[in-house]
């Protein structure tokens, strides 16, 4: 069974949800949430494409060689992108260990 494209408005729920639950949201907050959906968003159609390639890592140069793919180049860049912003509205183990709820 295929499975369902996830969308920003989802993304965005469930991370407010998420934040809710751990008591850490405050509409405030919503500007950087977005921002935050959209990069999953963007993540979620990158690593569809990158499948869909049968995961091909690297893309021929101009001049003979071989480089990293853009697809996996983007992923890498939104991986860490993700990241900064799950520490920034306390989503993830480290960042929520470091502060006073």
């Amino acid at each position: 069974m295929a499975r369902k494209a996830i969308c920003k408005d989802t993304i965005k729920a469930k991370t407010i949800a998420d934040m809710q639950t751990l008591r850490v949201y405050k509409p405030e907050y919503d500007r950087l949430i977005e921002i935050y959906a959209e990069l999953c968003e963007q993540y979620e159609r990158l690593t569809k494409d990158f499948v869909s390639s049968g995961y091909q890592c690297t893309a021929g140069t101009g001049a003979g060689g071989e480089k990293k793919s853009p697809v996996v180049a983007a992923l890498e860049n939104l991986r860490k992108d993700i990241l900064q912003y799950s520490d920034r509205l306390c989503l993830n183990p480290k960042a929520i260990s470091t502060i006073d709820i």
